[in-house]
Parts: C-alpha cells; structure tokens; sequence
C-alpha cells in the first residue's frame, strides 16, 4: 500500500476496473494536525480530494462512487468541528452542483435527512433533482448514514407491510430485506477504499459490503490523489472475487467468457 502520494500511474486495465467504489475518507483533520493548521483546513482540502476521485472516476468509466461524508456518529464531534463541516457541506453543494450536472454526474444523497437544517435539506433535494437526468456517474453521498440504522429501516418498512396485509412473513428473505436498503438500485460495491491508515468499515454500507473487496492505505483524504486511486484499483484487479466458489471455479467460467 502507498505510504506516500505519488505523482504519476498507468491507468489500470478497462475490463477490470470495478462498477461501483465506496471509499471512507479519513484523516481531514490529522492532515491539518500535522501542518499546525486547524482542522477545518484539513476538511477543506479534503472536498479538493472529492473532486479529484469523482473525476476520475467519471473519466474511467465507473458507475457509482459512494463517499462517507457524515456518520451518524460523527455528532459526537466538538459541536464547533460539527458546525463548521455543516457550513462546508451547505458552501460546496451550492458551489459544485452546476459543475457535476455539466459533467454528467448524477447526484444522490443516503442517510436521516431529519435532522439537518432545512436549507441543507433544500439544497439537497435540489441537487438530487437538478442532476437526475445524468447517466456519467452516480455520486452517492452518505450523510448521517450507519448501516444498522439503514438496515432497522429496511426492516420496518418491511414489517409495515406485513402489519398492513401486503407481505407475509415467508415472503421475509435476504433478497427481499436487500431491496429495501439504501441504493437497493445500484451494484453493491466492488471496491472498498479507505485513507487514513484505520482498518475497519465503521458502519458504513454493513450489508452492502458483504463481498466487497476491501482496500486500506495510509495516506490522509487530502493526500488521495489519481495515482493513488489507481494504486487502489490495481490491486483490485489483482484479485480474484469467488463469491462462494472455488478458484478453479472461477477460472473456468473465466475461459468460457
């Protein structure tokens, strides 16, 4: 895994780049620690990195690209930290949305909108609406997003409709609580990455994740350049995706491709 940026990468063959990329970007505010900088420093280089790795995506041909920019409990932050990041999240949609519905991306927001400022709430919605007609690639933007809490929802929405007479319970199964979670309608993702040097999923996408090739490199968000994007994807072609089944398996339906 890098340790360090590096300038320049071969872009990775076409055929095995994955369809869908969720990432956590972590270490914002170590990357201003370590420059004597505030905090809130890190964050906003790190909306640099944003553009950076929607960019590339877009520009290989990736479907969808998931970033974790809130957790729900990232609340337990200073309220300070908290508020600034709101500031940051209401300045860059308001700034970058025109820019992503002229490159064709399509935006999309995951999480309890509940409890964000009405005007946060209405940009959102706005951005959801103004870039719904993009097919280049479908950005996802997780805020205040767990997975337990997206699949307790899953599960209600499902025994609603059991209390209502439309779902019996044999009709309860992995497929169908599948469909209820968020971004049911996209690929789970091929491709885990996240920055920082922490290794673990955070309760991030839990369900979604469940065959999902994970990657973890040391470099902070602010430092996650193309190349290593790249780095990140090479190593996912490197890898060989069973899903249950043998390798010899996975090779033979491999040659009769």
């Amino acid at each position: 895994m890098p340790q360090e940026p590096v300038q320049a990468a071969a872009q990775p063959a076409q055929q095995r780049l994955p369809r869908h990329v969720a990432i956590i970007m972590d270490g914002n505010g170590r990357w201003a620690n370590k420059k004597n900088l505030p905090r809130y420093m890190g964050h906003r280089e790190g909306v640099k990195a944003v553009r950076r790795v929607v960019e590339a995506c877009r520009e290989r041909g990736i479907e969808a690209l998931t970033l974790f920019a809130f957790s729900s409990e990232n609340w337990r932050r200073p309220k300070k930290e908290v508020s600034l990041l709101m500031d940051l999240f209401v300045h860059t949609l308001q700034k970058e949305v025109d820019r992503l519905d002229r490159n064709g991306v399509r935006m999309r927001f995951i999480g309890d909108r509940s409890v964000f400022d009405p005007k946060l709430r209405v940009l959102m919605d706005a951005a959801e609406k103004q870039t719904a007609h993009n097919d280049k690639l479908t950005l996802v933007i997780a805020v205040n997003y767990g997975g337990r809490w997206d699949v307790a929802e899953a599960a209600k929405r499902l025994a609603s409709r059991v209390v209502a007479g439309e779902l019996s319970l044999d009709e309860i199964d992995s497929d169908a609580l599948g469909r209820e979670l968020c971004i049911a309608d996209l690929p789970e993702p091929d491709l885990f990455i996240r920055t920082g040097g922490e290794q673990r999923v955070s309760n991030y996408l839990l369900w979604q994740l469940a065959y999902t090739e994970l990657y973890f490199t040391d470099l902070l968000w602010p430092d996650f350049n193309d190349a290593a994007f790249d780095e990140a994807l090479r190593s996912f072609a490197g890898r060989q995706r069973r899903f249950g089944q043998t390798g010899e398996q996975v090779e033979e339906q491999s040659r009769r491709a």
